[in-house]
């Protein structure tokens, strides 16, 4: 242990200046990200992209944002990980990287679910291996599994579909840093994040939250305004022709509107 510490007290010694060097340069060093994908955009695709060609894409992207998904969990997902219940799938992903295994819920949103059935109807009968996701083309899927540099690409693909710019940023990680930031743009605490994307640090997973324009929009009104809400409210004039006549607010002391306010 000693030995140890000399020799690594003698080589910053030996090298000061080098040291210095690395440590200016370092400074404000910020590790590039992958891009992530936004609510609208992720809809716009879903509902715009052609499912004879883009069929498999569709599903690894619902299934990746829902789950905040590894590429490799993606890959190695298999038909007997996936339950579908009717009105959701429940979805478990046994085998992770920090050995933490975990379930998530595919709800009934827009066409998620006919989507991910279509997709499985196409699954031939011959195949042998149980992996879910297979090369789809033409409106048909093959019986090869799909590998590691495929589903990698995916969101590189949604994103060249869309013409985002800088298609090479959006990388394997976007589904993980994707599925936090919507999270966190809809208010869900760290704790809650980290739990369902399996991060056991809490820098981590923080590390993996876009700061989002929706996200600084929000911080902008609480701060500004003392709302949570993204939308700035304005005071609303009801008079009492507004008001149907079977409704009496006589004696009421604690009363709650919702109004549509347009």
């Amino acid at each position: 242990m000693l030995d140890n510490l000399r020799q690594h007290r003698y080589k910053q010694s030996k090298f000061p200046k080098l040291i210095a060097f690395l440590k200016r340069t370092g400074d404000g060093y910020q590790a590039k990200r992958s891009k992530i994908l936004t609510k609208s955009e992720i809809d716009r695709f879903l509902s715009s992209a052609d499912d004879k060609e883009f069929l498999m894409i569709k599903v690894g992207l619902i299934l990746g944002i829902a789950g905040a998904c590894r590429t490799d969990e993606l890959v190695n997902l298999t038909v007997d990980d996936i339950e579908d219940v009717g009105s959701s799938l429940i979805v478990k992903i046994p085998n992770t990287k920090t050995k933490i295994p975990r379930i998530f819920v595919v709800t009934d949103v827009g066409n998620m679910l006919e989507l991910f059935r279509k997709y499985l109807s196409l699954r031939p009968p011959h195949v042998k291996h149980k992996r879910l996701f297979l090369y789809y083309k033409a409106g048909k899927c093959s019986s090869q599994p799909v590998g590691k540099n495929t589903m990698g690409k995916i969101t590189s693909v949604v994103a060249s579909y869309l013409k985002l710019p800088d298609v090479a940023c959006y990388t394997g990680h976007c589904l993980r840093r994707s599925s936090a930031t919507l999270l966190a743009d809809a208010g869900v605490d760290i704790t809650t994040i980290k739990r369902h994307a399996g991060w056991k640090s809490t820098t981590v997973a923080e590390g993996y939250v876009e700061n989002s324009i929706e996200n600084k929009t929000k911080i902008a009104n609480q701060v500004l305004v003392g709302t949570t809400t993204s939308a700035i409210t304005k005071p609303v004039n009801v008079s009492e022709s507004n008001i149907p006549s079977n409704i009496n607010f006589e004696n009421c002391t604690n009363v709650t509107f919702n109004l549509n306010v347009i």
